[in-house]
């Protein structure tokens, strides 16, 4: 499977049912449109649906919280959808701050929710920077 052999690093760290997803819409892509960006763009795609991004990894979203992970990712990408880069910008304040502390973010009882989502998102970035060796 052309997947399997593709899973990005965060997602070898992650639990199997977020690689199984992955790898299903990544290979139904290639079928699709063939190797290349956009199947892993269709595979995140599918991923950020049920999943979110904390440093390094992958976990399951909150239940009852299935869905795109923030309003722009459901639109078509002509129409300037773009991703949250993986933070589920629809979960609630109380959530980021729980992902905000697990990830030892610092000042964040003093954030706002657009700021925890951005200081989530930079210390993701961070996170796999640090993961990939950089």
């Amino acid at each position: 499977m052309p997947g399997r052999q593709e899973l990005p690093s965060t997602l070898e760290r992650s639990d199997a049912k977020a690689q199984r997803t992955w790898i299903k819409a990544h290979d139904s892509a290639v079928k699709e449109y063939g190797e290349g960006q956009r199947a892993h763009r269709v595979a995140y795609g599918a991923l950020k649906h049920t999943h979110e991004k904390v440093g390094d990894h992958w976990r399951p979203k909150e239940k009852n919280r299935k869905g795109p992970s923030d309003p722009r990712s459901a639109r078509p990408r002509q129409q300037g959808g773009r991703s949250g880069e993986g933070v589920d910008e629809q979960a609630s304040k109380e959530h980021l701050y729980g992902v905000a502390k697990q990830l030892g973010i610092d000042g964040r009882s003093q954030m706002s929710k657009s700021e925890l989502l951005d200081a989530i998102r930079k210390e993701n970035r961070s996170d796999t920077r640090k993961a990939r060796g950089r």
